[in-house]
């Protein structure tokens, strides 16, 4: 045989890098005797509680205050669908994206429920083993206005201090002084000041004050998590970058450049992203009969995995793949967020303020705010009745791949992309089946980098990552042999940080 034909069947592409929750270690005495390491040694345990439109989860993640590594303890996922309907007399202060409507009362015993019983499967006790709490949200679709989310994160609230969480490990310590004694030998809160940058970049303020889109917060917590997870990978996801959180609904960040020798070590956000992601796919499955039609997902029926389903079997079927993602992406809008914009995507946006600011929001939607997601779920019904089912998860890798690329080209043509600048994703709509091999391979196509696949990274449960190294950094636990702060290639901004702060 010709062997370059051997070549191009065996040749190995580059791989993208994927991070996947690793397990704290354990310490082993002898056959048979172990323990965990987090009961032993010094840890900084942070629950991540996270009331998305798809998923609710509690999250568990121990820090290694030695080596400032971060594991995944335990995880706890329900689905906010089965949240228990309204009782008379509450009142329904939001709904998710497929209408299930919530009151604070309901929001708040979920939250409690599912914190309690990832503490008790861990083996942990709120009170005394758990050191920090951060809630987030993603349910925005209902909500007015982008400041409405309050409501809601009181709510999330309420369900921890109903599961028994002290109302200091939901806020920054005043002083080291305040601090539990095993984090004291760890902490510079001597030294600087939490100032609101969260892995070293600081949040967007607009003219008037307000955040620009409903779920900022996530926007954050998602870079922060990616930010973390590349410390597993040889990508140094550190300022610039682009952090993109493909849950249900879009959010993330694009960060500025920052010159090594300034006195301000801080990146700003120059970018956010917004509208619509894991929402897209589920409205294409819902079309299928295979899943429930108004609260089925992608979930249901391909998992958050990687995978390589169908990866030879769907070669010569790449004509009728490559037809039908065509079709998806007309229904699909990629663009920066018209100013005249209040709602992008069904997200609650205030356009004009980030285009006053100077921040680009960037925006997916399907038609105007979900109106062409029914013609998708036409498109998944043709796909099944006429194919297969390795043809459907086909056509939906590529569609979302596609949608990330979109993003990434509007990114570059606005100017935020820059030679040093990392790309990162998180969300089940991004990390599961072939996602991460077709964006690598359209990021290379595009020629941005030099070194493409160092440049790019894919990290689960990037919420639950951001929601502890949000608690590290409000407590001031920086590590400066292993930072996350300060720029690609450049040193721990520490010192930067303890000048400015004199």
């Amino acid at each position: 045989m010709n062997p370059g034909i051997l070549g191009r069947l065996f040749h190995s592409s580059p791989k993208p890098h994927i991070v996947e929750s690793p397990p704290p270690p354990r310490i082993v005495r002898g056959p048979g005797m172990e323990c965990r390491e987090f009961d032993e040694k010094p840890y900084f345990i942070v629950a991540s509680v996270e009331m998305g439109n798809t998923t609710t989860k509690c999250i568990l993640t121990g820090v290694s205050l030695e080596t400032g590594m971060s594991y995944v303890i335990n995880k706890t996922v329900s689905m906010s669908r089965d949240v228990r309907p309204p009782k008379p007399g509450e009142e329904v202060f939001g709904k998710t994206l497929d209408g299930t409507e919530l009151t604070r009362e309901s929001v708040t015993e979920l939250v409690r429920d599912t914190l309690i019983k990832c503490h008790k499967d861990a083996k942990l006790d709120i009170k005394k083993d758990l050191d920090f709490v951060v809630r987030s949200t993603g349910v925005v679709a209902a909500m007015d206005s982008p400041d409405q989310v309050g409501d809601f994160i009181i709510a999330l609230a309420n369900g921890c201090l109903e599961a028994g969480v002290p109302p200091k490990k939901m806020t920054p310590p005043m002083s080291k002084a305040n601090q539990s004694a095993k984090l004291q030998p760890f902490s510079f809160a001597d030294r600087v000041n939490f100032s609101g940058a969260v892995a070293g970049v600081v949040p967007p303020q607009g003219t008037t004050g307000v955040e620009m889109v409903a779920n900022e917060m996530e926007g954050e917590l998602a870079m922060a998590g990616i930010k973390e997870g590349a410390k597993w990978t040889p990508v140094d996801f550190r300022n610039p970058c682009i952090s993109i959180d493909f849950g249900t609904t879009l959010d993330g960040r694009v960060t500025s450049d920052v010159d090594p020798t300034s006195t301000n070590p801080f990146s700003r956000t120059i970018g956010n992203f917004c509208g619509l992601a894991g929402a897209i796919p589920d409205s294409i499955v819902r079309g299928t009969g295979l899943v429930k039609e108004r609260t089925g997902t992608a979930l249901d029926i391909f998992g958050d995995k990687t995978s390589l389903t169908g990866a030879f079997a769907l070669r010569k079927e790449s004509d009728v793949v490559k037809e039908y993602v065509n079709r998806c992406n007309s229904l699909i809008s990629v663009e920066v967020v018209p100013d005249d914009r209040t709602r992008y995507g069904m997200v609650p946006v205030y356009a004009k303020v980030a285009s006053e600011s100077g921040v680009a929001l960037i925006g997916v939607d399907a038609g105007v705010n979900g109106s062409t997601l029914p013609d998708l779920a036409l498109i998944g019904k043709e796909i099944i009745t006429d194919h297969s089912l390795p043809v459907l998860h086909e056509v939906i890798d590529r569609v979302c791949a596609e949608m990330a690329l979109r993003m990434i080209d509007v990114s570059k043509s606005m100017g935020l992309i820059f030679p040093n600048t990392s790309i990162g994703f998180t969300g089940r709509a991004a990390i599961s089946g072939k996602k991460p091999d077709y964006i690598l391979e359209g990021v290379i196509a595009r020629k941005l980098f030099s070194d493409p696949v160092n440049h790019l990274v894919f990290v689960d449960d990037g919420l639950a990552r951001g929601a502890a190294l949000m608690g590290r950094c409000m407590n001031s636990l920086g590590k400066t042999n292993n930072p996350i702060g300060g720029v690609r290639g450049g040193r721990c901004i520490m010192s930067r940080r303890i000048a400015i702060g004199r």
